[in-house]
């Protein structure tokens, strides 16, 4: 299982708002392939893209991009994040 937690700081609010975009803590060993199709298999939505960030402390965050047609206002209200 790729996805570990969502996060929820100022941020991660603020890309939601902004650019549609989820962000999510995920697996050090998974791809942006997997990441997409558990997302997509999870929640529902189309993914358009992932891009991928690794942390000072060695963990992986997925800046997680919804398709047209897609809202992440509602996959955060799913997650209680807003």
């Amino acid at each position: 299982m790729p996805l570990n937690y969502p996060l929820s700081t100022e941020k991660s609010m603020a890309v939601i708002e902004k650019g549609n975009t989820i962000t999510y803590m995920v697996d050090f060993r998974a791809s942006k392939a997997e990441i997409k199709a558990e997302f997509e298999k999870r929640f529902g939505v189309k993914v358009a893209a992932v891009r991928i960030a690794t942390t000072p402390r060695n963990e992986k965050k997925a800046y997680i991009k919804l398709a047209k047609g897609s809202n992440a206002s509602e996959v955060a209200m799913k997650l209680k994040l807003v």
